[in-house]
């Protein structure tokens, strides 16, 4: 829509991962020696861990384009709370193998016969599962067992399990000992720092064919950084708005200023709600209340800020950073009143706001890849079911006239 306006070749910001616009910052160049090093082990579980948007799926799409496709036999498995059954059946009609009516143990022998015969080709065979943090132990299991198919000396199947942060405790459990002993590399991909969220931008506008528009004036690279917490995605989603937006007033150059303005709209999108324009990294109170009690002066600031921390965290925070947000407003709100309140809200929701705005992307993301999986798990049905014959018109009934029965040939 707005490529044209910034002479542009493609869309710089697209939200779908693409190998081709793979920027190397410092966690992702580690992370892609990691699984180099699996892929040439051929064998066990490689480990991929990050937040959403972090650009696990680039990493790995980026290393398979590496392949050679005429060697390589890959299945994409998303997890979406399934038991082991399930787990195996998916995993094996991503295979292209049938599992429709078919019993547990011919899947397993049907899915031997299919590896061994692709090794014999001179094939790899990849399992992919993505959304790992939704396997259960079961599922884990299962897929543990199915690194135990060997032709010889040589593992059969390879798999890639990429899942969010949690997925790592998940295998730490006393009860994953087996399975981590399987995994032959392991790596997390954490956010960008200022300096490679400004490389990250700058690399995607030149794979864009940018030359000269748009420009991003030096603070409002910092101001994309500290709004999307240097997360490939967020910085994606805020960038494609807001060239859309200088596309729309017209406008080539940004600052930081329009760099806030357009990380507002899209808040206020997100929470619902009207967001007051404030400075990047510190967010708005969580509720009207915590405003307008910010504003209250005097004597009453500590009782006003009691009854606001009772809104906002009615039980102490577990984790060490919140317990010490909330411990200070308390010493805060039992008699020292030279602190500033708006700024003290703000951090103490700043938290909040990060955990729900992360909840948000990570249900949009799951939901994208349920609904690719359910196509392709239907499309595989279609295929693999066979052809019913069209139904048979009922015979005709022959009518009664009086007390007889006549056919449609007496009848004529």
């Amino acid at each position: 829509m707005y490529e044209s306006f910034y002479g542009l070749t493609s869309k710089p910001f697209q939200l779908n991962p693409d190998p081709s616009f793979y920027y190397a910052s410092k966690q992702h160049r580690r992370a892609t020696a990691y699984l180099e090093y699996g892929m040439h082990q051929n064998e066990g579980f490689i480990i991929i861990t990050g937040e959403v948007g972090a650009g696990k799926t680039t990493i790995v799409r980026g290393l398979l384009d590496s392949l050679d496709q005429d060697k390589v036999v890959a299945a994409h498995l998303v997890s979406t709370q399934l038991d082991a059954d399930d787990t195996l059946r998916v995993a094996a009609a991503a295979f292209g193998i049938r599992t429709k009516d078919v019993s547990k143990s011919d899947i397993l022998m049907s899915l031997e016969a299919f590896l061994i015969s692709m090794t014999g080709k001179g094939k790899r065979c990849l399992l992919i599962v993505d959304e790992a943090q939704n396997l259960t132990a079961r599922a884990v299991e299962e897929l543990r067992m199915l690194s135990n198919f060997q032709f010889g000396n040589h593992a059969l199947l390879q798999s890639f399990l990429i899942g969010q942060p949690e997925f790592r405790e998940i295998l730490q459990s006393p009860h994953m000992m087996q399975f981590r002993q399987r995994v032959i590399a392991s790596c997390h991909i954490g956010p960008m720092d200022v300096a490679e969220t400004a490389g990250y931008v700058e690399h995607r506008l030149k794979c864009a064919g940018a030359t000269e528009w748009p420009k991003f004036h030096g603070d409002a690279l910092e101001a994309v950084f500290k709004a999307s917490n240097g997360i490939p995605r967020r910085i994606n989603a805020l960038c494609d708005r807001l060239l859309l937006s200088g596309y729309l007033n017209e406008k080539r150059e940004f600052s930081a200023a329009d760099v806030e303005e357009v990380a507002r709209e899209i808040l206020e999108e997100t929470e619902g709600r009207n967001v007051p324009a404030m400075p990047m990294g510190v967010t708005p109170p969580a509720t009207s209340q915590a405003t307008e009690s910010a504003a209250v002066g005097g004597a009453d600031l500590g009782a006003e800020l009691a009854k606001v921390l009772a809104t906002l965290a009615p039980t102490s925070p577990k984790n060490g950073r919140s317990r010490k947000k909330h411990q200070a407003a308390l010493t805060f709100a039992g008699g020292n009143h030279g602190v500033d309140m708006q700024q003290l809200l703000g951090a103490l929701n700043a938290g909040q706001f990060n955990e729900r705005l992360a909840r948000i992307e990570r249900t949009m993301h799951q939901l994208e890849l349920i609904n690719a999986a359910t196509l392709a798990l239907l499309s595989k049905a279609l295929e693999n079911s066979p052809d019913e014959a069209p139904p048979q018109p009922a015979p005709q009934k022959a009518r009664r006239n009086g007390g007889g029965t006549k056919s449609a040939k007496e009848s004529a």
